[in-house]
């Protein structure tokens, strides 16, 4: 109901024996009601008593005790949270009636493996989602038209196939969400489901129209909101509508999380906000992430960037980036992050120190991750004396670089053909990209590549870049009044 915000279970745990108040309670996590209740189970039978009340003034609005079979528990929660909307004046509409009056499986004992399979799912480690593999399959086998487990299933495939080279469930993705989607194609979890196949396949813009009509059907989900972000982020680099659904995360409140979603949410808010050059923003955002979680590993790894840009200190951001690392030397970005910022540096052999670890991990994982880095990691080769790796690395990297749907395409030209001595065809690239209007901060910020000094003494080259950083700051600039009169930073 997109009227309404739930918050979740994790955050109103920790007042369960709290001797605040009701009212002190509800400003705490900005809601106007609560719902309390209570229930036993005596053998088939459910017996619930909930009571609506108004958080403002610890005032009762509405109670009512429910005695149903537990056969009919899908139907209880339908009739709970359509009375309850009804007292509080919630507006439903008639997509959001239909999505609440759907029974997800007819089948209890199926309905126990499906959650206990999305518990394992959330956790996302291998194991753990291997394992929920297992009971998505067991709902299914109990009841073959539950369109739920079918999703979770198809995700569960694509979450175990993400970072690996060799890809080995797409059929498995494909088949799940087409029968997800097949049983109902007007659910958010088909829709999500059908949406991770195409990101699986590449076809970006239509992960796009997925995901966009499933959170048309579920305005508050925080889960597509957060898979929006990440295709901005990552797949579709798009600074600004990175920047948009990373807000819109926010906007629908971090308390209604848990602390870890919360981490994440102001994780992804400050990421998208230093692509867009909002540092003091970023910093201030980035904190908070680590105020929810001060382990989050990925928060702490961002904001060694985010002091890098407001420093410029790259022996201090080298210094963050070793102690991350050091405290999980599995972190493959992390590593390969040490490596490029002693390539800038011009310490090479601490570069192919950090990136000859990275490739032999990066190798013996199977993984096909960062091969649009390979082009650094080649000329650091090439220096180190490893000609033959250094030819297979920029292989790769142009096989990459020829598929490459994004923005970035004529940089990453640029950058090869800088390095290998072919200024003309550099030059033709560099054109090319200074036309694009969206690019990340990191592109102007880090504009210290030793490969570019080919082109310092050409004029053209010059004029070129001093048009992309110009233009990157009127746009900042736009993108800044735009937010400011929205009243969003």
């Amino acid at each position: 109901i997109g009227d309404l915000r739930v918050v979740s279970r994790t955050s109103t745990e920790k007042y369960r024996t709290s001797p605040k108040s009701i009212p002190e309670i509800a400003e705490e996590l900005n809601v106007s009601y609560f719902v309390e209740g209570s229930g036993q189970k005596n053998g088939n039978r459910i017996l619930l008593n909930i009571q609506l009340i108004e958080a403002s003034t610890d005032r009762q609005l509405w109670a009512s005790q429910y005695e149903r079979d537990s056969k009919d528990i899908f139907q209880l929660q339908q009739e709970i949270a359509s009375t309850i909307a009804n007292e509080i004046k919630a507006i439903i509409t008639p997509a959001e009636r239909e999505q609440i009056s759907k029974i997800p499986t007819s089948n209890l004992v199926a309905y126990d493996n499906y959650l206990k399979g999305r518990n394992l799912l959330v956790m996302g480690d291998d194991e753990k989602i291997t394992n929920s593999v297992r009971y998505f399959k067991k709902a299914i086998e109990l009841d073959e038209n539950f369109s739920q487990a079918y999703s979770a299933l198809a995700i569960s495939y694509f979450y175990l196939d993400l970072f690996q080279s060799q890809k080995l469930h797409t059929q498995d993705i494909k088949d799940n969400a087409d029968k997800a989607m097949s049983i109902d194609s007007n659910s958010p979890e088909s829709l999500m489901a059908m949406a991770l196949y195409y990101q699986h396949s590449g076809d970006y813009p239509k992960e796009v129209e997925y995901l966009e009509e499933a959170l048309e059907l579920a305005p508050n989900n925080v889960e597509i909101i957060n898979m929006l972000s990440d295709l901005y982020a990552n797949y579709m680099p798009d600074t600004n509508k990175y920047l948009e659904y990373a807000l819109r995360g926010i906007q629908l409140n971090s308390e209604a999380y848990d602390s870890l979603t919360t981490s994440y949410l102001y994780l992804h808010l400050s990421n998208a906000l230093i692509q867009n050059g909002f540092v003091d923003e970023a910093l201030y955002y980035i904190n908070r992430s680590l105020d929810y979680s001060d382990s989050n590993g990925f928060s702490n790894y961002v904001k060694a960037f985010i002091l890098y840009a407001k420093e410029k200190d790259v022996s201090g951001l080298r210094r963050r980036l070793i102690v991350e690392w050091q405290k999980d030397s599995s972190r493959l970005d992390i590593l390969q992050e040490i490596g490029k910022v002693n390539y800038f540096m011009e310490d090479y052999d601490s570069a192919y120190h950090y990136y000859r670890m990275f490739v032999d991990m990066r190798e013996a994982a199977n993984f096909s991750i960062y091969t649009y880095e390979n082009d650094k990691i080649a000329a650091v080769f090439e220096i180190a004396g490893k000609e033959e790796e250094a030819k297979g690395l920029y292989e790769d990297y142009l096989e990459y670089v020829a598929t490459d749907q994004s923005v970035y395409r004529d940089a990453l030209y640029l950058a090869y053909y800088a390095k290998t001595g072919e200024t003309d065809k550099a030059i033709e690239h560099l054109r090319e990209f200074a036309k694009n209007d969206n690019f990340q901060f990191w592109l102007i910020l880090f504009d210290s590549d030793p490969s570019m000094k080919s082109l310092e003494s050409i004029p053209e080259a010059q004029q070129l870049w001093k048009k992309i950083h110009d233009k990157f700051w009127r746009n900042h600039d736009a993108l800044r009044a735009d937010l400011e009169e929205k009243g969003l930073i």
